[in-house]
């Protein structure tokens, strides 16, 4: 089965709700048009009423059936300023938290707090910080989590061949506990998509062949790592071709349970977990699907302000994946 295949039969009939703050862009309109419509799950279109059908009649889409929420209407406003001041904890006055309310994300990321919706999808016009930001503020990381971090599942040949590459999106230098979280979420978002995590924490080291405070680093977050989920399969430091080749990895690493059979890579820092996607992407000719925002306590996903509506549309799907797993 093609993985989105597999991904849309895990959120049939299940009546997820996913809002859509940016309902006035047509990518946007023309993915939750066909996600409503497949059956996968109710959009919750943010905006003027009037505004969004005017936008949806100018490209052709039928909103029939698809809730359009205005926030400056919204009958329950009041209740979700309460919880919005409760849940900031004094960092926000009444007279703030109305205004602030008003901006889509962080009433969008409400009604997910608020169990009115069951993710969030923006970024398409948003930048990741404007995104991203109020899931931090409002939504929070899971517990024993401190940070989130954004992986990507690279693709090819119609998901014969997928893997996760993170992080690729979020943290420019995290530290051992930090990238120690990283590798954690990330052979957790592996199973969502079906794929045996066995996490590579990568290096220009193996087991020792180099020195260096940055390979420290590394050696310390996998042992943090090992301990945190025993229940995975999860080992470093290793370079590239220690955990992918199997020859080679019987030569660098040979007593280990990850070596030469990884699927789930977790780069050092921000700047070669970038290169390493787009290497792959560009020369590999994978399919780079992400970036997928990891530890939080409810799923919010960053769109590229590039995006197309397959990717809004995609993307949708990965976010509902995310709200029914444990």
């Amino acid at each position: 089965m093609d993985l989105f295949d597999s991904l849309k039969s895990k959120i049939q009939g299940k009546d997820l709700k996913i809002v859509f703050p940016e309902a006035l862009d047509e990518r946007i309109l023309g993915a939750a048009v066909r996600l409503y419509h497949d059956e996968l799950l109710t959009p919750i279109l943010l905006g003027d009423k009037e505004q969004v059908l005017e936008v949806a009649r100018e490209n052709g889409f039928d909103l029939t059936g698809i809730d359009i929420v205005n926030p400056h209407t919204y009958e329950e406003y009041d209740d979700m300023v309460n919880a919005f001041i409760e849940r900031r904890k004094g960092k926000a006055t009444e007279e703030q938290a109305r205004e602030q309310l008003l901006e889509v994300n962080y009433f969008g990321t409400m009604l997910v707090y608020m169990d009115k919706a069951d993710g969030l999808v923006s970024g398409a016009v948003h930048s990741t910080s404007e995104t991203v930001r109020p899931a931090l503020q409002i939504i929070k990381t899971r517990p024993g989590i401190t940070r989130t971090s954004g992986a990507f599942i690279m693709l090819r040949g119609r998901g014969q061949e997928k893997y996760v590459f993170s992080d690729c999106a979020i943290n420019p230098d995290p530290d051992a506990k930090i990238l120690a979280e990283i590798a954690v979420e990330s052979a957790r978002t592996a199973k969502m998509f079906d794929i045996d995590p066995k996490v590579a924490l990568l290096s220009f080291s193996t087991k020792g062949s180099a020195d260096s405070p940055v390979v420290d680093k590394v050696r310390e977050a996998t042992s943090i790592a090992q301990e945190m989920a025993p229940e995975f399969d999860i080992d470093g430091e290793l370079q590239f071709d220690a955990a992918f080749v199997p020859a080679v990895s019987k030569q660098k690493a040979p007593d280990s349970n990850v070596a030469g059979q990884a699927t789930v890579f977790v780069f050092p820092e921000l700047q070669s977990g970038n290169i390493g996607y787009k290497i792959a992407q560009r020369l590999g000719n994978f399919e780079a699907v992400g970036p997928i925002l990891q530890g939080l306590n409810k799923p919010v996903s960053d769109l590229s302000r590039g995006s197309v509506e397959e990717d809004v549309y995609k993307t949708a799907i990965i976010t509902a994946n995310q709200s029914i797993q444990d």
